[in-house]
């Protein structure tokens, strides 16, 4: 049996139409429960950012999660295949009509993605001073916390109706198929199956 970690949400629908789809079945959880049995598959729904967590150490054999999560988390996963759902951007973040002042000293950048952030600005020789937040991270900027944000953007309508816009895109993230690597190596033959299977469904 191979144990699989969803993340909660949109991308969980999505990956289970994936399965629906190989399987020709159903693939349903019942209300609030957090564990799904169904052929030889056992799906953990769990947080975005605990998928890592579940697959680095083995409470499941292989994982769906956001690249933008495995960029910030750094895990040592095998990244199998990006199954092209949940596409979103890691963007910079300012209010219209302002355009962040590289030349400060230093720049306030609110955000959740702390290794993200600093990543890039330090692969532009720019100093950071990152504020963490874990939600609302829009109002930093509004409210002088901040000069600008980092966060991911789907269609930029939150942004946009909090008065922010675009300033530059880090990256692009989607979800991708991850698994452990012992996993790999135990149950290579199910996990190769079942990448080929989904290969074939979404590309």
């Amino acid at each position: 049996m191979l144990t699989i970690a969803l993340p909660k949400g949109r991308i969980a629908k999505d990956t289970l139409k994936i399965f629906e789809k190989i399987f020709k079945k159903p693939f349903v959880f019942d209300d609030r429960k957090l564990i799904l049995y169904t052929d030889n598959f056992k799906f953990l729904l769990v947080r975005s950012q605990d998928v890592p967590a579940y697959v680095l150490h083995q409470a499941a054999d292989v994982g769906v999660v956001g690249l933008d999560v495995l960029e910030e988390q750094g895990s040592n996963l095998t990244r199998l295949l990006d199954l092209g759902v949940g596409k979103c951007k890691i963007c910079v973040g300012v209010p219209k009509n302002k355009k962040l002042d590289f030349s400060l000293p230093e720049i306030k950048i609110a955000t959740k993605m702390e290794n993200i952030t600093r990543n890039y600005f330090s692969s532009k020789a720019i100093s950071v001073n990152i504020i963490k937040l874990y939600g609302s991270i829009e109002l930093a900027p509004l409210v002088g916390l901040a000069d600008a944000i980092v966060d991911l953007v789907e269609t930029g309508s939150t942004m946009e109706q909090n008065g922010l816009e675009i300033a530059e895109i880090i990256s692009h993230s989607s979800a991708y198929l991850v698994c452990n690597k012992n996993s790999f190596i135990i149950k290579k033959e199910e996990i190769l199956t079942l990448y080929a299977s989904i290969k074939e469904a979404v590309y």
